[in-house]
């Protein structure tokens, strides 16, 4: 089946899939056990070319699409999860939001980074500002010709060794009036920028989650990112990022499932028990059978978010889309590892093999990059016609509907 992909997406997600195979798959063990950050295989992949895809020709880039992306991180997570996130990173969120809405200036310094090996941070998350992104506490003063931030930020994935860092605060002007939620770039190095820990998490090992703190983090004016709308209106533009990577969480899932899959269904032929190989038995041909289906559905919908774009001219995503496939695809790679760990029985139990660390990445993925509940409410609020929850910017957005009722129907 081929998803109605062009023969230049099947030729890319080929190459993947080789390179997936021939260099990735060497890795992913190690990298668990070590809990260290792959540069070999980020290097591997820059050499590829599989990092900045999306930046455009004029930048140093191939100028290709989410699909593309989503194709090549489909691969790339059969056999490693930090791998395929970083590749999603380097194409997607906080990337693809200065490629929209920076300065040249900005772009050409995220260009630079990113091909040269970096995978920038997103910095959004608080201790009291998850799903709620609205309610940063983090915040950005106007002084002089620059902005100084101050606060702290958790959960930063690449927290340590990503350089380039774009950071949510809330913005205040000279005389300490409130502008709304901002995004300002920094480096790695900069003073006031301090790593302050980093989390031991249950997957994903090799992928460092961190605490990030701000103090007195001088900003130049020109590292502002200020969507047309300004600081006041555009939060929700910035926040569409988070479409694109809605889309590309939802394809590492599915390619980590999708690789337990095909390693279960292996081991189902070979595997003999009463005399025959258990793929034999009508009841794990049920479970195979399944499985196959949810990996369909959920290529199809990841595939359809990744060529969708959203209202308004938006360059990310349709908001909805993503949110159905993100749901859909992290719930349905979930069940998916989890069954393939049952076809294996005891041995898929053992850290001899994948499926167990298979298991314990997927985890990850109904949480992060917006929780199946917070995205359900999304979903739900766009089936109803109704208006998200107001933000204390005067703006409607997705992050406040999990604990708000619903606003006038549109």
């Amino acid at each position: 089946m081929t998803y109605g992909l062009s023969p230049e997406e099947l030729a890319l997600k080929a190459e993947a899939d080789a390179f997936g195979r021939s260099v990735v798959s060497k890795r992913g063990v190690e990298i668990d056990q070590t809990r260290e950050y792959p540069w070999d295989v980020v290097e591997a992949m820059r050499g590829q070319g599989f990092l900045g895809m999306t930046i455009p020709t004029e930048y140093g880039g191939q100028g290709r699409s989410f699909l593309d992306t989503v194709l090549v991180v489909e691969e790339i997570a059969k056999h490693c999860t930090v791998a395929a996130r970083i590749v999603v990173e380097t194409n997607m969120g906080a990337l693809s939001t200065v490629m929209a809405y920076g300065t040249e200036k900005q772009k050409r310094l995220a260009a630079e980074l990113v091909l040269s090996g970096d995978k920038p941070a997103i910095c959004i998350t608080e201790p009291d500002a998850g799903s709620d992104a609205t309610s940063l506490s983090t915040r950005a003063d106007k002084r002089g010709d620059g902005y100084v931030i101050n606060g702290a930020k958790h959960w930063i994935t690449g927290a340590g060794v990503s350089k380039l860092h774009l950071i949510f605060a809330r913005v205040f002007d000279e005389d300490g009036v409130d502008q709304g939620i901002g995004g300002f770039l920094t480096v790695l190095g900069a003073k006031g920028l301090r790593v302050s820990n980093r989390e031991t998490t249950m997957g994903l090992r090799g992928m460092p989650e961190g605490g990030l703190a701000f103090e007195d983090l001088e900003i130049p004016a020109d590292m502002a990112l200020v969507p047309p709308s300004g600081f006041r209106r555009g939060f929700a533009d910035l926040m569409n990022a988070y479409n694109s990577q809605r889309v590309g969480a939802g394809t590492v899932a599915m390619g980590i499932a999708s690789g337990a899959f095909e390693l279960a269904t292996e081991w189902v032929k070979t595997r003999r028990q009463f005399g025959r190989p258990i793929g034999e038995f009508q009841g794990l041909q049920w479970m195979l059978a399944d499985m196959s289906m949810q990996l369909t559905a959920s290529r199809l919908m990841l595939y359809a978010a990744a060529r969708s774009r959203g209202p308004n001219g938006s360059p990310f995503p349709d908001p909805v889309l993503a949110a159905q496939a993100k749901i859909f695809a992290s719930e349905a790679a979930f069940k998916v590892v989890n069954d393939a760990l049952q076809l294996y029985g005891a041995r898929g139990y053992s850290q001899d093999l994948p499926i167990e660390r298979m298991l314990r990445d997927v985890r990850m993925f109904t949480i992060g990059g917006g929780t199946a509940q917070v995205l359900r409410t999304l979903v739900a609020s766009k089936v109803l016609g109704w208006r998200l929850p107001q933000t204390r910017d005067g703006t409607w957005d997705d992050q406040r509907a999990s604990r708000s009722a619903p606003a006038a129907a549109e």
